[in-house]
């Protein structure tokens, strides 16, 4: 079964670090946290940063948050780093034959009912914040 990006739990992963970290927290110590290459987090820290979540400091190094944890949702993280294609999680194929009773609905069909599923994913990460995902490190 294929997974959804890991860009998700890897934004939340470095958000943590930077709320729970003494001062700036620097890419590469994320990377490191992450175990992933710094590339990969700069990107997101990019993204995070478009999303207006952090302030990342070129040259020096170094990030902080420009929201307090207890204002980050899960939600504002996963809308930050681009999860869903076209403000959509799940894709449907297309082009079914319409000479076929299933093929001609199913696009229609499935739609809503994914359409739904995604709500109340959202909904769902909209209910917990950053501050209440870091509190159960201790």
């Amino acid at each position: 079964m294929k997974q959804l990006s890991t860009r998700f739990s890897m934004a939340i992963h470095t958000l943590s670090l930077i709320a729970k970290g003494p001062g700036d927290i620097t890419g590469d110590f994320i990377a490191g946290s992450v175990n992933t290459n710094p590339v990969v987090i700069r990107r997101i820290m990019g993204m995070l940063k478009k999303a207006g979540l952090v302030d990342v400091r070129a040259g020096v190094g170094g990030a902080s948050l420009l929201r307090a944890p207890e204002e980050i949702t899960l939600l504002d993280i996963y809308r930050a780093v681009d999860i869903v294609d076209d403000n959509r999680l799940f894709g449907v194929h297309s082009g079914s034959n319409i000479n076929c009773l299933v093929g001609r609905n199913i696009e229609q069909v499935l739609q809503s009912e994914l359409r739904e599923a995604q709500q109340a994913l959202e909904q769902r990460l909209a209910q917990t914040t950053l501050d209440q995902l870091i509190t159960r490190f201790d």
